[in-house]
């Protein structure tokens, strides 16, 4: 049965090809969504260039027909614009002048003329509670979602291996088909292990004894970078071993890496320890430089009214980033802030020599970014279309780290399910050219107060 879907603005901000979601059924558009899509195109960064998007294609279905009538689109959809229902009367509670009661005036008005189903779709939740209590049928925009946390893909697994081949492993590696996990009910199965999949292995006959690998072509190989200390930072647990692996490949081979993980298991620590490393202790050309952005919830709307240049305008973004430098340019900690104008002094050579540089992210937007070590700090508070315009700006020699921790996220209309982090986690899931790796509440390594209230709280 063909529905009528009718579209907030949100959805097409977050979205701008949502309208070519809905297969074969009919979407209205409130004018009120037009008015505000008008309003918001001159808007800086991923806001207005969603609205300009969004216009130009219903130009383009303008060209083909009376949009007040309906226009039919490629995909069998139609699409029409609805100016009535001005006239509908809403609770005295609900105020006449707001665009979103416009839009819940319309669909009162559709419910009563249209015999077909009528759907509201917002990803604004007080909109649904406030269509549920008028009696409207309301439900998020969920083309862009992926799995429910506990079951997203976490890059990693831990299981067993016969014992003999175990000893064999660091020469020769094992086909993943020898490898077995175990259910609760005793019965064994054969996992399905994604490329570049990390996985803890354990001896069959002896199950304290364990390796470390990662799946190449359908064989569990050694890590090659197990040994490594960039930066003068050791592993301290097995995730940070396999986020050592993934950030020490080169951009060749791993051109994208994605962490997620909560407060204190070392991401952005780790991250910029590497980059360190390749850039500024053992040069190589690898990396031109380390470029850090890090959104902010209110970031493309906010930056403009900041005062000074586009550096101090991020500075106070850019907090943590500062941090965690400090704790890697003086790894002693008894001494490190006896002298503070000493410590800031080496951090801002770092930053005047150009080693590494901060920018917003609506500035990537347009261009290619070639020989840079990218790390993009706090990416579950960017959309998925803000994703895939980053991780598309990759020029050749370019190593993109996406970090983040989907339980918190400071922004609206996003959730643990839509944002860009567990997007494009799940979509990467099995390319060649993306590892990724989740670390553990219990690979909190910031203090014992942080990792007990990771457990906790």
């Amino acid at each position: 049965m063909v529905k009528n879907y009718v579209i907030d603005t949100n959805v097409l901000i977050q979205a701008p090809d949502a309208l070519q979601c809905f297969e074969d059924n009919r979407i209205i558009l409130p004018l009120a969504v037009l008015e505000e899509l008008d309003g918001l195109k001159k808007a800086e960064g991923e806001t207005g260039a969603s609205a300009r998007s969004v216009i130009r294609f219903l130009e383009q279905l303008r060209q083909k027909g009376n949009l007040l009538e309906g226009v039919n689109m490629e995909n069998g959809g139609w699409l029409r614009i609805e100016k009535n229902f001005r006239e509908e009367v809403l609770p005295e509670e609900f105020s006449d002048r707001t665009s979103d009661n416009r839009i819940l005036k319309v669909c009162i008005g559709l419910q009563r003329e249209c015999p077909e189903q009528v759907i509201l779709v917002t990803k604004d939740m007080v909109m649904r509670l406030k269509a549920q209590m008028l009696g409207i049928q309301a439900q998020d925009f969920i083309k862009e979602q992926v799995l429910e946390q506990e079951n997203q893909y976490s890059g990693r697994g831990e299981y067993f291996v016969p014992e003999e081949l175990f000893k064999e492993f660091k020469k020769k590696g094992i086909k993943t088909e020898e490898i077995y996990g175990v259910t609760e009910e005793g019965e064994r199965y054969t996992p399905v292990l994604a490329e570049n999949q990390f996985v803890i292995i354990k001896a069959d006959q002896s199950a304290k004894k364990t390796h470390l690998g990662r799946v190449e072509n359908g064989v569990l190989r050694k890590l090659e970078y197990r040994k490594s200390t960039p930066y003068g930072v050791t592993p301290r647990n097995a995730g940070q071993y396999f986020l050592q692996e993934a950030l020490m490949q080169p951009a060749e081979k791993a051109p994208l890496v994605i962490v997620k993980g909560m407060a204190g298991t070392s991401k952005t620590f780790y991250s910029l320890a590497v980059g360190l490393e390749k850039v500024l202790n053992h040069p190589t050309g690898e990396y031109r430089r380390i470029l850090v952005c890090r959104p902010n919830a209110q970031f493309d709307d906010d930056i403009g009214f900041l005062p000074g240049d586009e550096q101090e305008k991020i500075s106070p973004l850019l907090r943590p980033i500062i941090d965690n430098l400090e704790q890697l340019i003086d790894s002693n900690e008894e001494e490190r802030y006896k002298d503070e104008r000493e410590l800031q002094g080496k951090i801002d050579e770092i930053f005047s020599r150009g080693l590494i540089q901060a920018e917003a992210l609506n500035f990537i937007r347009g261009r290619s970014i070639v020989k840079t070590y990218l790390i993009i700090d706090e990416a579950q508070n960017t959309t998925p279309n803000q994703i895939k315009g980053i991780v598309t700006r990759a020029g050749k020699g370019t190593k993109i780290i996406l970090l983040g921790d989907p339980n918190q996220i400071d922004r609206p209309f996003l959730d643990e399910r839509t944002n860009g982090l567990s997007y494009a986690a799940e979509h990467m899931k099995g390319s060649p050219l993306c590892w990724q790796i989740t670390m553990g509440a219990e690979e909190c390594e910031r203090s014992l107060l942080a990792m007990d209230a990771a457990k906790r709280l």
